[in-house]
């Protein structure tokens, strides 16, 4: 199982042209404030995705994919509302179509993005009697 500490150097090992912004995050936070590298990961991601570099992007989406099936509960979580909900903003008010990720993604991380999508835009629901 994958565990919080071990997120930024497994985003590092599926997309090394990350090494350099993953290396300025832990010279400022160290190996915290996660949310702050998901936002440079999505910015990072959508420099690819500018370059046409698709075999990166696969990448990528590989390992968020990893992260969805073997995180521990709370890497899950990150990788949905940290990288996912990371690259829908990031490209999103950058003037890119965060969409185009979709073409990458595995079928769990697929599940969550479209969940993210629903919750956006109101059509999410819930069972009764559960928050």
């Amino acid at each position: 199982m994958i565990e919080q500490h071990e997120v930024l150097q497994v985003l590092v090992d599926s997309c090394p042209s990350f090494s350099k912004d993953a290396q300025e995050h832990v010279a400022e936070y160290g190996n915290d404030l996660l949310y702050v590298a998901a936002g440079a990961f999505a910015r990072h991601l959508l420099a690819l995705q500018e370059e046409g570099s698709t075999s990166s992007l696969q990448g990528a989406a590989a390992v968020i994919e990893h992260l969805h099936i073997h995180g521990s509960p709370w890497v899950r979580a990150f990788a949905t509302i940290g990288l996912l909900e990371g690259v829908q903003n990031t490209w999103s008010h950058s003037g890119s179509d965060p969409e185009l990720f979709v073409q990458f993604l595995g079928p769990e991380s697929a599940r969550w993005w479209k969940g993210l999508n629903n919750f956006w835009s109101g059509a999410a629901t819930h069972v009764k009697g559960e928050a």
